[in-house]
């Protein structure tokens, strides 16, 4: 049986420059990641716009469960998730909660990937 050679480290020097410390933090990596993955589902994305196109800035939940064919404790996770994210804001009135856009959330998701 032939054995394989055995690589020895060099002692030239390395060819590159290693890379410096990351830019973005762990704490401000982890943040705008909750904001990709919020907006990686379609239907937070449909639930997004719907939010967004409503002439008076606000949408109930109840109008947005019909709108997609999906059960109202879907919704509301969807919804949980995009309040998490800092995109939406939610406000409690009686038994029924109302979303709209977070005053710049979308200005700033603009700005996510050119500030890394």
């Amino acid at each position: 049986m032939n054995a394989l050679p055995t690589l020895e480290p060099s002692t030239e020097e390395a060819c590159c420059t290693p890379a410096g410390q990351p830019a973005l933090g762990a704490d401000e990596a982890k943040q705008k990641s909750l904001v990709f993955k919020a907006l990686a589902d379609p239907n937070r994305l449909r639930l997004l716009s719907m939010v967004k196109a409503e002439s008076s800035g606000e949408s109930c939940v109840c109008d947005l469960t019909e709108s997609l064919d999906l059960g109202q404790p879907t919704v509301s996770h969807h919804l949980k998730i995009l309040v998490d994210s800092g995109l939406l804001h939610r406000e409690k009135r009686g038994t029924w909660a109302y979303y709209s856009l977070v005053p710049g959330a979308l200005d700033d998701v603009a700005g996510l990937l050119t500030t890394l």
